[in-house]
């Protein structure tokens, strides 16, 4: 290696010539190429599905590695026990108990029959037991998804009017959101999930369980006929409509009795962990209450609207209802998308919430393909779309589950209420289903954590109540198309008008940092060194940066003339450690600015650049166009050779 900056700037004290240290401008400028795009995909579908093999590894041993990728309960399977199953015995139970109910009511709200529901938490769930890596993830049907899928299919089939249309729709949204789901693992793509920022995931959450809370009035009044939007304002018009009409107040005053019940249990059992049981058997509780209620004194016959028939039985087969010709293919494909990232986004959040918990590591993308899988198998055996349930998971860790055992117990749990107790279940209250929805979506409703976000970034507020907003007074479409397009305008901003820094030295150190942050760094005279705070010299930014360090340039210049007129600026140092690509308008940028420059009698100078610059400026000659020597490996020793060639000049002069 070459001397360091401090050696090369005594040499420069003392008179002594120095060269550009040629060892550091081989370590800069010959980087081998890097590798084509095709290779970095095929590489990270290796790496996240199958294990690297070992040379001395059986091809065996290798393909048993590989399955247990696949079925993480290969892996953890050896070694269950009898206590362990106890443990998970008893969290599968708890989770039924709060399961079945909550499967009825949402399946409701999906707008569909309630053995739809008790469907899906029997099918998902086995099949994320075997293949998901999560030990405490409660897999079933939720409030959020079941909106956005009723929200969004009834406008293609009335479920009132046409309920196997529907039907079809529903199942053939499952498969395609299962199909997204599993190709967003297999495929590395996880990150797509992450432009559903937290800020926008609090904002959508909150607006769904508003407006989830406002479908449950047509339940809790009692009402028969009701709206089919789901904004706030066609909610309240056809409850004001409701109440000049002939309604059952014996609705309301069984729902709201219960209500107060759940929240009572609710409020227990934060209070004193130990009784972590109540709030989660109280659903059922009030499901068995309320049935004999009814029962006893026939009160279906006085305006109590009730459950009536529901099949039990084994899944049955949905194949055949799959739809993938047609007019609303397309439409059903755009749902499932849609869905499957609402829904992948809540699973993972849950997931990774309780592992932290736990102290180990939750893959994503397994999770991915593991809740892919679930749905496909779900989509084929008369199941919706299911996911990780937060209220659940937090019942299941509490009930102390110990591996995804638990979820095949309450699915299990649910197959037997499937095929024994479905007809006990005629003279259940459709309020009471309402209160049960109700008391879940208390924890969805989190002001505190949106003042946070008031009070930490602005912009991610604004974005939180355009989801809001967005949901209460469109639709879910609207309020996760305005929300995401704030973020995605944030982004585009950043990436349009990246931050050009200033950078000066630490007095008596060869650090560089920016000016304005650490006003006491000092300019090198005859230099101006700065730094692009983008990740890309794209065409959306690449002319912008070339602007504003040519405007830095002429401003400094002048400043410096005016303020001593044999001092100018000689040589501009840009920091390129934090751009990791470029395009060809990012080089051409790069070009009109070193003639630019060239004609003010000014050096261009390069620190740092990335792999990829390197690879990139090689092949468009631009390296060959300011000279080798000009790019440097560290800002401390482009600063001191620039220093040294500006001393010899002047010696020259």
């Amino acid at each position: 290696m070459g001397p360091s900056a401090s050696e090369s700037r005594s040499a420069a004290e003392n008179g002594v010539e120095e060269s550009n240290p040629p060892e550091i401008v081989i370590s800069v400028l010959n980087t081998p190429a890097p590798p084509p795009l095709g290779h970095e995909l095929a590489w990270s579908i290796r790496e996240g599905i199958f294990p690297r093999r070992n040379k001395s590894s059986s091809l065996f041993r290798h393909v048993i590695s590989v399955f247990c990728g696949l079925f993480p309960v290969l892996s953890w399977g050896k070694e269950y026990n009898g206590k362990t199953f106890r443990s998970d015995l008893m969290a599968g139970l708890t989770l039924a108990s709060l399961g079945i109910p909550q499967s009825i009511g949402y399946a409701n709200l999906a707008k569909l029959d309630p053995q739809y529901g008790l469907y899906t938490s029997v099918v998902p769930p086995l099949i994320y037991a075997v293949m998901g890596s999560s030990r405490e993830i409660a897999i079933g049907p939720v409030a959020v998804v079941s909106l956005l899928l009723s929200s969004m299919l009834q406008k293609l089939a009335d479920p009132q009017v046409d309920p196997v249309s529907y039907r079809k729709l529903v199942f053939t949204s499952t498969f395609f959101a299962g199909i997204f789901q599993a190709a967003f693992g297999l495929f590395r793509l996880g990150f797509l999930v992450d432009f559903l920022s937290h800020a926008v995931i609090v904002g959508f959450m909150g607006g769904a369980a508003i407006v989830i809370s406002l479908q449950q009035l047509k339940g809790l009044l009692g009402i028969a006929h009701f709206t089919t939007k789901t904004d706030v304002v066609s909610v309240i018009e056809a409850v004001w409509n409701a109440f000049h009409q002939h309604w059952h107040p014996e609705n309301f005053y069984l729902g709201c009795s219960f209500l107060v019940f759940l929240l009572i249990t609710r409020f227990i059992g934060r209070r004193n962990n130990k009784l972590f049981w109540l709030p989660a058997i109280a659903p059922l509780i009030s499901v068995i209450l309320s049935t004999l209620l009814v029962f006893m004194t026939r009160a279906d016959k006085h305006g109590v609207i009730t459950i009536q028939h529901i099949k039990g039985g084994l899944n049955p087969s949905s194949a055949k209802q799959l739809q993938f010709t047609g007019q609303y293919a397309a439409e059903c494909a755009k749902v499932g998308l849609i869905c499957a990232i609402i829904a992948l986004t809540e699973a993972v959040a849950v997931g990774r919430s309780f592992a932290s918990i736990r102290g180990y590591h939750l893959d994503g993308n397994k999770e991915m393909v593991a809740m892919g899988f679930m749905n496909i198998a779900g989509s084929l055996s008369s199941c919706y779309l299911a996911t990780g349930s937060f209220s659940r998971t937090a019942v299941n860790y509490s009930a102390g589950c110990k591996t995804a055992v638990s979820n095949i117990v309450m699915a299990i749990t649910v197959f037997a209420a499937l095929e024994l107790l479905t007809r006990l279940l005629y003279y259940t209250p459709i309020a009471i289903l309402a209160s049960i929805i109700l008391s879940s979506l208390l924890g969805l409703i989190d002001i505190g954590e949106a003042y946070a976000i008031w009070e930490v970034d602005k912009v991610d507020f604004l974005a939180c109540l355009g989801a809001f907003f967005g949901i209460l007074f469109g639709s879910v479409e609207i309020g996760l198309l305005i929300a995401v397009a704030i973020s995605f305008s944030r982004i585009i901003l950043n990436l349009i008008r990246p931050q050009i820094e200033m950078l000066g030295r630490i007095q008596g150190t060869d650090i560089f940092c920016s000016i304005k942050q650490y006003p006491m760094a000092n300019q090198e005279s005859g230099l101006l060194i700065l730094r692009m705070d983008s990740s890309f010299l794209y065409f959306v930014n690449a002319n912008m940066i070339k602007e504003r360090i040519a405007k830095y340039c002429v401003k400094e210049g002048q400043d410096e003339i005016e303020e001593n007129p044999k001092e100018r600026i000689q040589s501009v140092v840009i920091d390129m450690s934090n751009v990791k690509n470029i395009d060809t308008t990012g080089i051409a940028a790069l070009e009109e600015l070193h003639k630019k420059l060239d004609t003010l009698g000014i050096q261009l100078v390069m620190a740092n650049p990335g792999w990829l610059l390197i690879h990139k400026m090689k092949l468009a000659s631009f390296v060959d166009l300011i000279g080798e020597k000009w790019i440097f490996l560290t800002v401390g020793e482009a600063v001191e050779a620039c220093l040294n060639a500006h001393k010899d000049n002047g010696n020259n002069g």
